[in-house]
């Protein structure tokens, strides 16, 4: 088999790459490792900056996301249950993000295969790259329990944090910068209406809670955890009764409590693996990095990798040159650098971190207290938020 790129991984990076590389004539296959069931299925994050909406509508993908996406011009920050707002629209010239389910982006990349299903393959196991540091690339894999292999100009590992991609590069090429935290989110999905109209993110004594949504009926809250708890430990009553402490009187009076459709607890972690190509093979989105998920990036930051790397690939074969390509990891790392930076510093301002000291909580709260009495402040903080342009 034969095809220009060779795309590992069908989350919402490698399926919108292919989408992006269709448009420009460009030939790909995208494996998945996983059932198409299972990859629909995964409960991820729901807070689209501008550059992914406006992706989804380059690709004629934004029907769904235009009928239920909320669109949230601003959010809130809470300091032991009193709330301020910021006002993103405001603050950015008109600027704001779409809360918009990642299971539901993953669906409609999925279905606007329907038209080329050939280019899609789901449950292709052992996949292995070979000569990806040579000029004739390929990648096998097993399906149905035949052997397949693909040959191709390029290869682009958009196969996560523990995908196969990265670890096909060999440990002297590269280098991982990794921040892990000491503590998780425990996330519970509800089919309840939201407590707010707008995320809030709250800074409480006894740590971290976000209260987010899905739709008008379904919403998804947070709390800090320690990293030794257990699933078993956080009944339903308990971490609903947890979230209104965490929440603050104000916004636990608007909240519906109802049973957990999903509940979970996720690790946090910061972490950028330089550089983003080697030879044929190029990186994106959590094959590279990955943010904590305070103030939403991962996803954002997968489209914008694949943007760059589908323009860098159309204009080597339109144009016959490797110069984009050449530019791609620089220019993908510098907008992966601030969005971690970014990342890192929300989390530092909204959690209780581990052996936290009384002078160090008091520095917490007087830098809240400074964004919520400056302008410049917020400003800083809403041009983050809604995504910074994308580099050239």
């Amino acid at each position: 088999m034969r095809t220009q790129i060779a795309i590992i991984g069908g989350g919402p990076a490698g399926l919108m790459l292919s989408h992006l590389l269709h448009q420009a004539g460009v030939a790909s296959i995208v494996l998945e490792q996983r059932s198409r069931a299972h990859v629909q299925g995964r409960i991820r994050a729901g807070v689209l900056e501008q550059v992914t909406a406006d992706l989804l509508r380059g690709i004629g993908a934004d029907a769904r996301m235009q009928r239920e996406g909320l669109r949230h011009d601003g959010f809130c920050l809470a300091v032991d249950g009193e709330n301020f707002r910021i006002d993103m629209a405001e603050l950015t010239g008109g600027k704001h993000v779409t809360v918009y389910g990642q299971t539901e982006v993953t669906r409609d990349l999925i279905d606007a295969f329907a038209s080329r299903p050939d280019e899609l393959v789901f449950e292709a196991t052992d996949i292995a790259l070979h000569g990806i540091d040579g000029s004739n690339p390929s990648v096998s894999y097993m399906k149905d329990g035949c052997l397949h292999e693909i040959h191709c100009d390029y290869i682009a590992g958009c196969d996560g944090f523990h995908g196969t991609s990265r670890a096909s590069i060999p440990d002297h090429v590269g280098r991982a910068y990794e921040r892990a935290y000491e503590f998780g989110w425990l996330g519970i999905l509800a089919d309840v209406p939201p407590c707010h109209e707008e995320l809030i993110y709250s800074n409480h004594a006894r740590g971290f809670a976000l209260a987010s949504m899905r739709s008008p009926t379904r919403s998804r809250y947070y709390v800090q955890v320690a990293t030794d708890e257990k699933l078993e430990d956080w009944p339903d009553p308990r971490l609903w009764d947890e979230l209104a402490i965490r929440l603050g009187p104000h916004t636990a009076a608007h909240m519906v409590q109802g049973p957990a459709i999903e509940k979970s607890i996720a690790s946090l972690k910061s972490f950028v693996f330089e550089p983003m190509r080697y030879g044929k093979l190029f990186l994106a989105g959590d094959a590279a990095h990955i943010v904590p998920p305070t103030g939403a990036k991962g996803l954002n930051l997968a489209m914008s990798d694949v943007k760059l790397l589908a323009t860098a690939l159309a204009a080597r074969y339109a144009e016959r040159s490797e110069q984009a390509l050449d530019r791609y990891s620089e220019q993908a790392l510098a907008r992966v650098w601030k969005a971690e930076r970014f990342s890192w510093w929300f989390t530092g301002l909204t959690h209780r971190f581990p052996g936290m000291s009384s002078f160090e909580r008091k520095m917490q709260v007087a830098e809240l207290a400074y964004i919520r009495g400056s302008s410049a402040a917020q400003t800083v903080m809403a041009e983050n938020y809604v995504g910074l342009p994308l580099p050239g």
